[in-house]
């Protein structure tokens, strides 16, 4: 294992003058896929464990999302046509001349990430199709060593604390979800100036629960003062934006009838949204490869991803300070012997030993 470490002064986003950060919630089409490509992965890897004692080789991070169509209106709407899903990837179908039905229990975990985690949105909603093709042999055979080696060469990037605009999108994306009107689809953009912020949100409502322009009204300003008391708590100047493509005295408002757009246009894809510490951090150092689905095993491009996000925490709780964390693996060397870099604010005495335990 290599690990370098550079002497930062301080956190260079929080300390900068502009910062851009983005969350897209819970409902939006790019994190329904992202969220049933980590599902599929941890199902699969439950039945791996239980039916031969370990995880077999398994990406399913290829999820694509086809919006469906819907006739939302106050009080009520339909929808007409319904949400495409389609789970593809590859996963080990047979081992030891025991066939696994990859297809079948992705579906169904599918329908269990829906069922627990909104309002109105229900599996029925939905047309699932899973095209999950066999892992490929070299593939499985990697599995067979008693040295784990990576399939792929790839680095993560992670870094902690957050900045306080970034703590802001992923509250507020919670805080608005807690409203009764409000659907899970919801995206926060934070542009921050200096200790003031612009906050843009977009938060589709819930036909069947708002029954008239007036209360649609009421909806848009709750969320208004939502975010401006979250918000004022970290920022001297808050200016606030919901829903800015509505037309209210045409009446053009942001009804869905299920809480997601994914139900009239919106389409989505693994890998196009959060990253792993869910949110979409432009001034930052990321990881630009897609988390989700990967199998936890051999795959560093996920791996790699909850390594540096730990590691940089793990620094921080040691030190006090800022860490940005780098770790980079090459593929068919072992997973455990990773090139790490390190950004730190921080004390850098016996870092290295702390990341070692880490890894």
């Amino acid at each position: 294992m290599s690990i370098e470490i550079e002497k930062l002064d301080e956190d260079p986003v929080e300390n900068s003058n502009v910062e851009i950060v983005e969350r897209k919630g819970l409902g939006h089409p790019d994190t329904i896929c992202d969220s049933i490509a980590e599902k599929v992965s941890e199902k699969l890897s439950e039945a791996y464990n239980e039916r031969f004692g370990k995880i077999l080789h398994h990406n399913t991070d290829e999820v694509q999302l086809v919006a469906g169509s819907s006739r939302p209106e106050f009080n009520g709407g339909e929808l007409e046509e319904k949400i495409y899903v389609l789970l593809a990837g590859r996963a080990t179908k047979e081992y030891q001349g025991e066939k696994i039905p990859v297809d079948q229990l992705a579906i169904k975990a599918a329908k269990e990430f829906i069922e627990e985690n909104f309002k109105v949105l229900r599996p029925e909603h939905f047309e699932f199709e899973s095209k999950i093709g066999p892992t490929s042999t070299d593939l499985e055979s990697v599995y067979e060593r008693d040295e784990v080696l990576s399939n792929d060469t790839s680095f993560g990037a992670g870094h902690f604390p957050l900045s306080d605009a970034e703590q802001l999108a992923l509250d507020l994306e919670e805080r608005v979800r807690t409203i009764e009107e409000a659907g899970e689809d919801i995206k926060v953009m934070i542009e921050r100036e200096g200790t003031s912020v612009d906050v843009t949100v977009a938060v589709a409502g819930i036909a069947p629960r708002i029954k008239n322009l007036g209360q649609y009204r009421d909806f848009i300003e709750e969320v208004d003062q939502e975010v401006k008391e979250a918000s004022s708590q970290k920022f001297s100047e808050v200016d606030v934006t919901v829903n800015s493509a509505d037309d209210l005295e045409n009446g053009e408002v942001y009804l869905t009838v299920t809480g997601t757009s994914a139900e009239n246009g919106d389409d989505g894809s693994v890998g196009r949204g959060n990253r792993l510490n869910g949110l979409i951090t432009p001034m930052r150092s990321m990881s630009l490869e897609a988390h989700s689905g990967k199998n936890p095993v051999t795959h560093v491009g996920k791996i790699n991803q909850e390594r540096a996000l730990e590691i940089s925490r793990k620094v921080h709780e040691e030190t006090g300070g800022f860490c940005q964390a780098y770790v980079l693996n090459r593929i068919g060397e072992s997973v455990n012997e990773p090139v790490v870099f390190l950004k730190v604010s921080g004390k850098t005495e016996g870092l290295k030993e702390v990341i070692e335990k880490e890894i």
